[in-house]
C-alpha cells in the first residue's frame, strides 16, 4: 500500500504515520465511523482468529462478536464504541479485556479520521502494575537536581519494563540529541555523554512522538503484517496506533546496533518535545499495553516533575538577574548619568547576564566594562548589526561563522546578545561571551553514508558503526540561557524608560530656555530702550549743570558721582546685552589670525586702563578656528581681568601663549596678581558673582560669564588656577578640527 521510496531529498517526508502495515505481534481492525463496516484490517487476524481476513471487509463490525469469548454480560463490540461516543473519550475503555479462541487480548480502540482502529494485543502482564508504578514515582521523585531526577527515572523504568539499557535521551536545539542519563547491564559498553545527528529521529517521528507518548518495537526481526482494504488509494492513518509499523531505515538502523527491541517513552517539557526515555533490548520482548501505559505515566511525571526541577535550578539565575536589575533601577533613579548609572557601581550591566564583557554605544560614545573586542571592531560590529537585523534583541553563540571579521576575537566574543536601547538604530548594548572549545562524542560518524542506486538518487543506509567518534567544537561560545535574554528585555525596558524620561526633561527645559531667552529679548529691549533712554538725558543734564559756574565745589562733586554712576550703569547695560547677544547669536566659523587679534587688543586694554607699567609677554600664538567677534570678546575679558587685577602689584606681567595638545588648542591668558581664594572656584563664571578681595576694583561680574558663554558654544573648555596674593593663570580650549 505504500509505495514511497525514501532517499536524502525526501527522508524527513517520509509517510511514517501510513506505513500500510502493522507489527505482527498483535492485528487491527478499522471500521468506518458513520456505519461501523469494516473497512480495513491486517493480514495475520487469520493467524489469530483462523478465517480469512478477506472475509471481513465491508462486513459489520459486529461479526467480530460471534469470534469473542462470550462471557457474562455478553460483550458486544458496537456498544462498546458508542460507550466511547458518549464519553468523548476511549480512555476509560482501553484497554478492554477479552478472550478470543481461549487466549486473552487487550483491545484499545482510538480515532483515525473517518474510521475507528481496533487493535488486539496479547495479555502477558503477571503483576500488580499500579503498585509498582507508585514505588517508581515515589523513588523517581527524590532527585533533589535535573540530573538527579533522570537517573532516578532511568533505573525505575528499567525495574518496570526489565530492558537491558535504559537510557534518557534529550533534544538540543538544532534537533540533534544527547544521552543524558543511563541505566545499563554491567557488560554493555556506556552511551552516557554520546550524541546523536538529529537525522537519526527526524521531524515527522518527532512530531509523532508528541501525539503518541510510547512507541513499542517488539522484534526487529519479525515481518510486518500488511494492511488490506476495498478502498483504493486510501492508506489508513496510523498516528493514534499502537501496532503501526516501523521505517525500515529505523529497522536497520536498529539492527546495525545490535537492538532486537526497542521501546520509548515521550517526555513533554511546556508542551514541547523535550525528549525520550529510550530502552533497548539485545533480545526479542514484548511490552504488555498496561506496562506500556505505566511507563507511560512514569514518563508524564517525570515530564512535570523535569519543568518543575529545571525552574528550581534557573531560578537562582533568575534571582540573580533580577537583583541586578533592581539595583540597576536605583542608579538609573539615582544618577544624573546613563552610563555611570550602568557602569559605575559594583553591580553593572555586564551582571544582567553571565557574558564577560559588554559595550554600550550611546550618543555616539562607546564604553566598555569587562573583556571585549577593540574599539573599532565593536563599532564595525555594530554597523553590521544594523544591516543585518532590525529586531529589537539579537543573539547567537556562533558569531564567526555568521560574521566573518569576529573571527579574529573569537577568543572574546565567539556569542553575542545585542538590544538597542533607543529609537537610534547605533545606541546598542552588546554583550560577549568568550570561545569555549568542546570534545562532542557522537555515536558514530554524525554524517549518514549514501548509496548509490541504478536510477542515479543517493539512498539512506543507516550507520553501521556506532563507535566513539570524537569531534572538536570551536568558534561558538556557551549558548544565552532563555533566563539572560529575557534579563537583557527587562533592563532594556528600565533603561528606555529612563532615556524617555531624561528625554521629556530635557524637553521641559528647553521649553523653559526658549520662554527664558524670549523674556531675555524683552528685557534686552528693556534695558536698549527704556533704561538707555532716560540714563542718556541723566548724563547730559548732568554734563550740562557742571558747566553752570555759579554751582558750588559741593554741588560739582555730587553731579560728578552722578556723571560715574551713570558711566558704570552704561557698562553693565552694555555687558548684560553683550552676554544676551551671545547666547542668541550663530558661530561664523573661520580662521582666526591670533597673533594680530591679541595685539589688537592688548593695544586697546593698555590704552583703555592705562597700564604703561604692566609688561606683556606673548608667547606662540597658534590661530584658532572659531567666531572672530566672540573669541576677541574672550580674549579682551580675559586680558583686561589680568591687567585690572595686577593693577596693584608693584610690577605686573601678563602672559599669553597657546600651544596645540592632541585635537585642542590650549590658550593660557596668566597674571601674577591678586589671584582668587580657591573657596570661590565654584563662582567665578557665575553672572554677577564678584570676589571679596576685588570689590574696590571696578567690575560687573558678567565678563567671565561672557567667556564661559562663547567657549561652550564653540564647543570648549575653559577654566583656572589660582593662588590669592600669587596671581592667576586662565585657560581656553578649542576644539582644533
Amino acid at each position: 500500500m505504500n509505495n514511497f521510496s525514501v532517499d536524502l531529498t525526501n527522508c524527513d517526508k517520509e509517510p511514517i504515520h501510513i506505513p500500510g502495515k502493522v507489527q505482527s505481534h498483535g492485528f487491527l481492525i478499522a471500521a468506518n465511523k458513520s456505519n461501523l463496516t469494516i473497512a480495513y484490517i491486517s493480514e495475520n487476524v487469520g493467524f489469530f482468529i483462523k478465517e480469512n481476513p478477506k472475509n471481513f471487509l465491508d462486513k459489520p463490525l459486529s461479526i467480530l462478536n460471534t469470534f469473542v469469548d462470550q462471557g457474562v454480560p455478553e460483550f458486544r463490540i458496537e456498544e462498546l464504541i458508542k460507550l466511547g461516543v458518549l464519553k468523548k473519550s476511549f480512555d476509560a475503555i482501553s484497554p478492554h479485556l477479552l478472550e478470543i479462541g481461549g487466549r486473552s487480548f487487550y483491545l484499545i480502540i482510538s480515532p483515525s479520521h473517518n474510521h475507528w482502529l481496533l487493535e488486539f494485543e496479547p495479555v502477558t502482564l503477571q503483576y500488580d502494575i499500579q503498585s509498582s508504578i507508585g514505588r517508581s514515582a515515589s523513588l523517581m521523585l527524590k532527585g533533589k537536581s535535573v540530573s538527579a531526577l533522570l537517573k532516578g527515572a532511568a533505573i525505575e523504568v528499567k525495574k518496570l519494563i526489565n530492558y537491558d539499557r535504559i537510557m534518557i535521551y534529550k533534544f538540543l536545539d538544532d534537533g540533534h540529541g544527547e544521552v543524558v542519563a543511563e541505566e545499563k547491564e554491567d557488560n554493555l559498553e556506556p552511551f552516557f555523554g554520546l550524541h546523536y545527528p538529529a537525522s537519526d529521529i527526524p521531524k515527522q517521528a518527532r512530531d509523532l512522538y508528541k501525539l503518541n507518548l510510547t512507541r513499542l518495537i517488539a522484534d526487529v526481526n519479525t515481518e510486518d503484517s500488511p494492511i488490506i482494504t476495498f478502498l483504493e488509494d486510501q492508506p489508513l492513518d496510523l498516528t493514534n496506533g499502537s501496532l503501526r509499523a516501523v521505517s525500515p531505515i529505523h529497522i536497520q538502523y536498529l539492527k546495525n546496533m545490535g537492538v532486537y527491541s526497542s521501546f520509548s517513552i515521550s517526555l513533554i517539557s511546556h508542551g514541547e518535545l523535550w525528549g525520550l526515555i529510550a530502552c533497548h533490548n539485545y533480545s526479542p520482548k514484548f511490552i504488555d499495553y498496561k506496562a506500556r501505559e505505566g511507563s507511560k505515566l512514569i514518563g508524564q511525571i517525570l515530564s512535570s516533575a523535569l519543568e518543575y526541577r529545571q525552574e528550581e535550578e534557573d531560578l537562582e539565575f533568575v534571582e540573580k538577574f533580577k537583583d541586578t536589575t533592581n539595583k540597576l533601577t536605583e542608579y538609573l533613579n539615582r544618577d544624573k548619568n546613563l552610563i555611570e548609572a550602568i557602569t559605575g557601581h559594583k553591580e553593572t550591566i555586564l551582571d544582567v547576564t553571565q557574558a564577560s564583557g559588554a559595550a554600550v554605544i550611546f550618543e555616539n560614545n562607546l564604553y566598555t566594562i569587562g573583556t571585549t573586542p577593540k574599539q573599532e571592531d565593536i563599532y564595525d560590529l555594530a554597523k553590521w548589526l544594523r544591516e543585518t537585523s532590525d529586531e529589537t534583541i539579537y543573539y547567537t553563540h556562533r558569531l564567526s561563522e555568521i560574521y566573518l571579521p569576529a573571527k579574529k576575537y573569537k577568543n572574546i566574543a565567539s556569542g553575542i546578545l545585542a538590544c538597542t536601547i533607543s529609537k537610534d538604530p547605533d545606541e546598542v548594548i552588546i554583550w560577549f561571551k568568550p570561545e569555549q572549545i568542546s570534545t562532542v562524542n557522537w555515536a558514530g560518524n554524525p554524517d549518514k553514508t549514501a548509496t548509490s542506486l541504478e536510477n542515479g538518487l543517493l539512498t539512506l543506509s543507516p550507520r553501521k558503526s556506532f563507535e566513539t567518534w570524537s569531534q572538536i567544537v570551536n568558534n561558538t561560545s556557551e549558548r544565552w540561557l532563555a533566563e539572560e535574554v529575557s534579563s537583557v528585555l527587562r533592563i532594556r525596558e528600565i533603561i528606555l524608560a529612563y532615556i524617555n524620561k531624561k528625554a521629556n526633561e530635557i524637553r521641559l527645559l528647553n521649553e523653559k530656555l526658549q520662554a527664558a531667552y524670549e523674556e531675555l529679548d524683552t528685557f534686552s529691549y528693556t534695558i536698549s530702550h527704556d533704561l538707555r533712554t532716560p540714563l542718556t538725558s541723566i548724563k547730559t543734564y548732568a554734563e550740562l549743570m557742571l558747566k553752570n559756574k555759579s554751582i558750588d565745589e559741593q554741588g560739582r562733586k555730587m553731579l560728578d558721582r552722578i556723571l560715574n554712576g551713570a558711566e558704570k550703569m552704561n557698562f553693565l547695560i552694555k555687558e548684560i546685552l553683550n552676554l544676551a547677544r551671545v547666547g542668541r547669536s550663530e558661530i561664523s566659523l573661520e580662521s582666526v589670525d591670533m597673533e594680530s587679534l591679541i595685539k589688537e587688543i592688548c593695544t586697546e586694554v593698555w590704552t583703555a586702563f592705562k597700564a604703561d607699567k604692566a609688561e606683556l609677554i606673548l608667547g606662540h600664538l597658534p590661530n584658532l578656528k572659531g567666531d572672530r567677534t566672540m573669541i576677541a570678546q574672550v580674549f579682551t575679558n580675559l586680558i583686561s581681568n589680568g591687567v585690572k587685577y595686577s593693577s596693584l602689584v608693584k610690577k605686573p606681567i601678563i602672559e599669553v601663549s597657546g600651544y596645540a595638545d592632541g585635537d585642542e588648542i590650549i590658550y593660557a591668558i596668566k597674571d601674577n596678581g591678586m589671584g582668587i581664594d580657591n573657596r570661590y572656584y565654584d563662582r567665578v563664571f557665575e553672572l554677577f558673582k564678584r570676589m571679596d578681595n576685588v570689590k574696590e576694583i571696578e567690575g560687573t561680574g558678567v565678563g567671565l560669564a561672557i567667556v564661559k558663554r562663547v567657549v561652550e558654544k564653540h564647543n570648549g573648555r575653559v577654566w583656572f588656577e589660582s593662588q590669592l596674593n600669587s596671581g592667576s593663570t586662565f585657560y581656553v580650549a578649542f576644539k582644533n578640527k
